[in-house]
């Protein structure tokens, strides 16, 4: 499987960890709760997988980051929080951070030319 295959997964069960965390009202119901563990366990296997081949800082900013902008966009559908303008605004600016840092991280790759005297 690819890292980014990894790390996409790794970004779903994360979120639905943190998605049943909200549910399990402090570990006091029992399927939320098994959700929260195996999501959570399973989230950080996959990203172990990702960084073998994928820089960590690069593979964190996007798990993290979409993280982020996923449960704030599910704590609006589903759980009835507010989306202020400013909030909105900050999501932007990490998801343009995320972006950014792969941008990055492919120019990184890129070929250097070396100047030959």
């Amino acid at each position: 499987m690819s890292p980014w295959t990894y790390l996409a997964l790794g970004i779903v069960f994360e979120v639905m960890g943190t998605s049943a965390l909200k549910l399990s009202n402090g570990f006091t119901q029992p399927l939320p709760s098994t959700i929260v563990v195996v999501g959570f366990i399973t989230a950080l296997y996959m990203l172990s997988q990702s960084v073998k081949t994928l820089d960590i800082g690069v593979v964190y900013a996007i798990w993290s980051g979409a993280g982020v902008v996923l449960i704030a966009l599910i704590g609006v559908l589903f759980f009835r929080e507010v989306l202020s303008p400013l909030k909105i605004l900050f999501m932007t600016l990490i998801v343009f951070g995320v972006v950014g840092l792969q941008l990055v991280d492919r120019s990184d790759d890129a070929p250097t030319r070396v100047a030959v005297d």
